[in-house]
């Protein structure tokens, strides 16, 4: 009698024992490892995503930088030639081509564009997995490298005919005789291009920061 209260005593507590190891979670299970794994892995994402931001920053504020430094350099493109008189002179400015307005004008809205978006910029690196102010820089960086594109693709065309010429159209080159000119021209376009690059970067850092998500 007493053997057979003895086993169900034990019977009883190596039960009670089990249902108290069945609810424990076990720290080497599977489950642990993945939860843990897991963990690790959004951690490195974050850090990736807040790095690809902080280098974001710092493109936007190098673009910003060159388009001052095109719309600066082609507003203030102008040179005169003395002749024999004070009465009769040769002049040259960035106003009388009308390519050369919209370059500046152009230029002026990526600028005020850049400005506007470091702040958000400055939010993707706080909260780097938010996806609508990410979003919404690509869509805007697309649009304005196509307008600074454009913007620089026309002035280089008549930057090439003011070195060159056009002996079809009898257009003569006249950067012989407006040196200055045409060198501070083709300076202020250069620096378009060197825009027109870090914004294809900006772009392309946006389409990987929203793909990791």
């Amino acid at each position: 009698m007493e053997k057979s209260e003895s086993t169900k005593i034990e019977m009883g507590e190596s039960s009670k024992l089990e249902r108290k190891l069945g609810k424990a979670p076990l720290l080497g299970s599977p489950t642990h490892a993945i939860s843990s794994s897991a963990i690790v892995a959004n951690k490195r994402a974050g850090n990736y995503k807040r790095g690809i931001a902080i280098f974001d920053l710092i493109l936007r504020i190098a673009a910003v930088a060159t388009a001052i430094g095109a719309a600066v350099g082609m507003g203030t493109a102008g040179e005169t030639l003395p002749f024999f008189t004070q009465f009769f002179q040769f002049e040259a400015g960035y106003d009388d081509l009308p390519t050369f307005q919209f370059f500046v004008i152009a230029m002026a809205i990526v600028v005020a564009y850049l400005v506007l978006s470091i702040p958000f910029s400055i939010v993707c690196i706080a909260r780097s997995h938010v996806v609508a102010p990410r979003l919404l820089l690509i869509i805007f960086d697309t649009a304005i490298v196509t307008l600074t594109t454009s913007a620089a693709g026309a002035s280089t065309a008549i930057v090439y005919l003011a070195h060159n010429g056009n002996e079809d159209a009898n257009w003569l080159a006249f950067c012989n005789q407006f040196g200055d000119f045409c060198q501070t021209t083709s300076g202020a376009v250069v620096a378009g291009f060197l825009t027109v690059v870090i914004l294809l970067i900006l772009i392309v850092l946006s389409a990987i920061a929203l793909k990791r998500h």
